[in-house]
C-alpha cells in the first residue's frame, strides 16, 4: 500500500507549522525564565545559565526539525518523536499537580505532532 502523497504533504505542513509554533514557545518561556532569573532577589547564575542554554537548543532544535520536516527530509523525525515522549511525561506531573493550564496546552499540542510524526511514511 503507497501512502498517498498530497495527504503526506498535508501532514508535512501541519506538523511542520505545529513544530515551529512548539519551539517559539520554548523559546518564549526561556526569554521569560531569563527575565524572572535576572529580576529575582536570590540569583543563582549558574544553574540559570545551564537552564536558559538547554531552553535554546531545545527551540532551536524544534524549529529545525520543523524545517526538516518542510524539506521532506527524515532526520527529523526521531527527535521530535523523542522531545514530545519527554513532553507527554511533564504533563502527567503537571496533571498530578493540577497544573491544568500548563499541562493542557501541552497536552493539545504534543500529541498531534507526536502523532503526524509517526504516522509520516518516509520517502527512502
Amino acid at each position: 500500500m503507497t501512502p498517498d502523497p498530497a495527504k503526506q504533504a498535508r501532514k508535512r505542513s501541519i506538523v511542520s507549522t505545529l513544530l515551529y509554533i512548539e519551539g517559539t514557545i520554548v523559546l518564549a518561556l526561556g526569554a521569560w525564565l531569563a527575565v524572572m532569573g535576572i529580576t529575582h532577589e536570590d540569583r543563582e547564575l549558574p544553574p540559570l545559565m545551564g537552564v536558559l542554554g538547554f531552553t535554546v537548543l531545545g527551540g532551536s532544535g524544534l524549529i529545525a526539525c520543523g524545517r526538516a520536516f518542510a524539506a521532506e527530509k527524515n532526520w527529523g523525525r526521531a527527535p521530535v518523536v523523542l522531545a514530545n515522549l519527554i513532553v507527554l511525561g511533564v504533563v502527567k506531573y503537571q496533571f498530578e499537580g493540577n497544573f491544568l493550564i500548563g499541562a493542557i496546552p501541552l497536552l493539545l499540542l504534543s500529541v498531534p505532532i507526536l502523532y503526524l510524526a509517526i504516522t509520516i511514511i518516509p520517502n527512502s
